[in-house]
């Protein structure tokens, strides 16, 4: 029964391949890097067997290319760099490392490992370390440029309302405290009677304008 349950989701071949690490780099300069190691781990229930391909195998010396790796175990390939030359420098190069169920032939799961040749570890540092150093003058400058920028508008933004705002504003409280028409008890002339609707208007002005001077 557990075959049974098992089996469907084997035969896709969507089987997670855990190896580690995930990316080869070879330094011509040292050649303590001329050799590297793959470890494949194994956290399943069942017993896989491996194999490891390659685009250019002539360039490479593979340890053990097949094998098998016991449940929840792991197992070390060790692969060699056997053909170091200037043409070859910057080439990526691609492992592929299939697993499959010790009774069946069909790949289960795949996993691709890229592998770089460059000429030295030291200069490959230093431009790590250029690189590094140009992105944060870069972000130091920015931030500096962007504190330039917002520092006037902050000073414009704090200078308050505008005389002609203060006016304005001046003019529809004084448009409200003049008397409405009808009002017959009034010693204000009858020529600076408001409507109901022009005192609409000048209170929507006003509440306009006070907003514009909570803001600043």
């Amino acid at each position: 029964m557990q075959q049974q349950k098992r089996q469907p989701e084997l035969v896709e071949g969507n089987l997670p391949v855990f190896v580690f690490p995930t990316e080869l780099i070879f330094y011509a300069d040292d050649q303590s890097t001329h050799k590297q190691v793959l470890t494949l781990y194994n956290p399943y229930e069942f017993a896989l067997k491996f194999k490891v391909l390659c685009t250019t195998p002539n360039k490479y010396a593979v340890v053990d290319a097949t094998g098998a790796v016991k449940p929840q175990c792991c197992v070390d390939i060790v692969i060699r760099h056997r053909d170091v030359r200037a043409s070859y420098y910057g080439v990526i190069d691609k492992f592929r490392l299939q697993v499959s169920e010790q009774s069946q032939r069909k790949a289960l799961g795949k996993k691709e490992i890229i592998a770089t040749l460059l000429p030295s570890a030291k200069e490959q540092q230093q431009q790590k370390e250029e690189e590094e150093k140009r992105i944060k003058e870069h972000l130091t400058e920015s931030v500096f440029f962007e504190q330039t920028l917002c520092q006037p508008e902050n000073r414009t933004a704090s200078s308050g309302p505008s005389l002609l705002t203060v006016f304005l504003g001046v003019v529809c409280v004084a448009a409200l405290m003049l008397p409405t028409l009808g009002e017959m008890e009034s010693l204000v002339p009858l020529y600076l009677h408001l409507s109901v609707n022009q005192k609409l208007v000048a209170a929507y002005v006003l509440g306009l304008i006070t907003m514009v001077i909570l803001r600043t």
